[in-house]
């Protein structure tokens, strides 16, 4: 896997955690997947653990 792939991954579980975070403090309201936030910061881990 490329740096560049790998630097993507991690960019893209940092967002994800940071939106999860942002719902439960009540900052981002995304109706659609406030049910999700746990799978959120999962799926997030799951890439840092993938970009390593």
């Amino acid at each position: 896997m490329s740096q560049k792939t790998k630097l993507i991954l991690k960019i893209v579980a940092i967002l994800t955690v940071l939106i999860a975070i942002g719902m439960q403090l009540q900052f981002v309201i995304i109706p659609a997947i406030s049910v999700y936030k746990f799978w959120l910061v999962v799926i997030g881990f799951i890439l840092l653990l993938i970009a390593k």
